[in-house]
């Protein structure tokens, strides 16, 4: 079974940036699909980034594109998140996620919670204006 821990998260103003980590363990060849995904209260869990575990892809939501990066170090089994440009917005819970099913590869699937199947504990985001 996949275990994710996530750190990094904190209070940040608008227009700043923070790296969040996930530590991995437990991920194998059955593993399609890492994510990242946040919650803000009262919303639903929504996928901010998506990396393919075979191949590298990646691919983000039009809200967070062009300001948040996702990226691993396997060497450390790590998982990041690079967010730039923060916005109040970007307030939420983010988690980790780990998905052993093959439709977290789809576009229909990728950003739906339902697909992953391993998640993490969580970590804050404020962003503050």
């Amino acid at each position: 079974q996949v275990q994710l821990v996530e750190s990094g998260g904190g209070s940040v103003q608008a227009g700043g940036s923070l790296r969040l980590s996930c530590v991995a363990s437990g991920v194998t060849a059955s593993t399609y699909c890492m994510a990242w995904f946040r919650q803000a209260p009262g919303k639903e869990r929504e996928g901010v980034a998506m990396l393919h575990a075979h191949n590298g892809y990646t691919d983000y939501p039009d809200s967070v594109k062009g300001r948040f990066t996702i990226s691993r170090d396997n060497a450390k089994n790590t998982l990041y998140l690079q967010m730039n440009s923060l916005e109040p917005e970007d307030t939420a819970m983010y988690y980790c996620a780990a998905a052993a099913n093959y439709q977290c590869t789809t576009y229909a699937a990728r950003w739906r919670a339902w697909a992953y199947n391993d998640w993490g504990q969580g970590t804050q985001v404020t962003v503050s204006s």
